[in-house]
């Protein structure tokens, strides 16, 4: 199954053209845990400078 995921940060080395995610799986992390209440709380843990 493929799913488009997008992003803007620019800086990462899985970023492309169009906001576009290029990494082969994405790993999103909650800051306090297995739940979060809003989007604040995650942050994806697949980043990598560039």
């Amino acid at each position: 199954m493929k799913v488009e995921v997008l992003c803007n940060v620019q800086n990462c080395k899985y970023y492309a053209k169009g906001d576009k995610c290029v990494a082969d799986s994405i790993y999103v992390i909650g800051h306090h845990g297995r739940e979060a209440e809003d989007v604040y709380e995650t942050a994806c843990k697949t980043f990598e400078e560039a």
